[in-house]
């Protein structure tokens, strides 16, 4: 149905949160390495509990190589730095949930590289950095989901 693309994660449980998210909500999850982390990390299975499997994962060698693999595909910069409220995008499927780092977010280059109406962040109080990186995920990915009704939901 979606994409979900984390841009080089730095924190193994973060990613096992996510693929265990992703397992749940159908979405195909893009990890853009470098990594932070050995993908068989402890924390990372831990996490993610048995939905590894469950879950569909592809890994990419740096974001040219990701980017040429989603030619055609809308791609929206989930960023502190977006513009637009999650909630106010139409989405479609097969768009494409892009996030950057815990520690550093995405890179200028890709923001720069991305339309403005097509940086989204989610509200939060004043003088707060962020959210945590999976609880993020789930908030968006979920709006997206909802929007188109919850297509092969149960």
């Amino acid at each position: 149905m979606f994409h979900i693309a984390l841009h080089e994660p730095r924190i193994a449980p973060n990613t096992g949160n996510i693929i265990r998210l992703s397992a749940n909500n159908g979405c195909q999850l893009h990890l853009i390495e470098p990594l932070g982390f050995d993908f068989e990390e402890k924390q990372l299975r831990r996490a993610g509990l048995d939905y590894h499997d469950l879950a569909k994962i592809q890994r990419y060698k740096g974001y040219s190589q990701f980017y040429n693999a989603m030619s055609g595909q809308r791609i929206f910069a989930c960023t502190t730095k977006g513009k637009a409220q999650y909630d106010q995008v139409k989405y479609q499927e097969g768009d494409v949930l892009l996030f950057g780092s815990e520690t550093t977010g995405l890179p200028d280059s890709i923001l720069q590289s991305l339309a403005e109406d097509r940086k989204i962040r989610i509200p939060m109080q004043e003088n707060n950095r962020s959210i945590n990186l999976s609880n993020a995920v789930a908030i968006i990915s979920y709006e997206a989901w909802r929007q188109n009704q919850f297509s092969g939901g149960s």
